[in-house]
């Protein structure tokens, strides 16, 4: 079918080209009481600007230390062979005769050995003898004390004396009390009186003065 020759009908035509004058006068209208001022103050509204931080990525992991190398086994020790060991072969003993002799011993008795005399061992050091005091003599024993006799007193003093090179005495030290003073001191007063004469120490043979020790016992027999 041909439509070229077809024309448009006219109602249409006037139809549309009123919608489109209808939308201009309301378009133009609107922008007659505000429009224009919201299109103004939209356009002078200042922009919202926002920095955006750039997102840093994460830091990398620390460096980790490098594991330790595996630890090496220490070689085996060097082996040393065994020496050898040299069996010696042992030698048969040999018999041999060294001297042949026709003659006769005196007697079948085996010689004993003979003891070597032994040498004396000399002292070592000077030889020291104590003198001895001897309350026997004549004058040397001390009287009893008197107080010491009417209380009925007696024991033992042990003493030590110093006897001089011509027996005197030259100190007397009190070693054991009897227990009673004036027993002590009458025996002790009689040694250093010089009554007697005591029989003086050696040294290597020498008369010495030299300390001896003594008992004295106080009795009433």
């Amino acid at each position: 079918m041909d439509f070229s020759g077809r024309e448009v009908e006219p109602g249409k035509k006037f139809t549309g080209i009123g919608l489109v004058i209808f939308f201009h006068v309301i378009l133009v209208w609107g922008l007659i009481n505000g429009g224009a001022a919201k299109i103004k103050a939209a356009i002078q509204k200042p922009l919202e600007t926002k920095i955006v931080e750039e997102v840093k990525p994460p830091p990398p992991p620390p460096d980790l230390p490098p594991p330790p190398p595996p630890k090496l086994q220490a070689p085996p020790p060097p082996f040393v062979p065994p020496p050898e060991v040299q069996v010696q072969q042992q030698v048969a003993p040999v018999n041999a005769i060294a001297a042949v002799s026709n003659v006769k011993p005196e007697s079948n008795v085996k010689p004993t050995s003979v003891q070597q005399p032994v040498p004396e061992a000399k002292a070592v050091g000077p030889v020291t003898v104590a003198g001895v005091v001897d309350f026997k003599q004549a004058g040397c024993k001390p009287d009893y004390p008197r107080a010491s006799l009417r209380n009925e007193e007696t024991g033992t003093v042990l003493l030590a004396v110093l006897i001089g090179v011509d027996g005197s005495v030259a100190d007397v030290k009190i070693e054991k009390s009897s227990g009673f003073r004036g027993l002590d001191n009458a025996v002790r007063s009689h040694l250093l009186s010089g009554a007697c004469k005591h029989k003086p120490g050696t040294v290597d043979g020498k008369p010495q003065q030299t300390w001896t020790k003594v008992n004295y016992v106080w009795s009433l027999d």
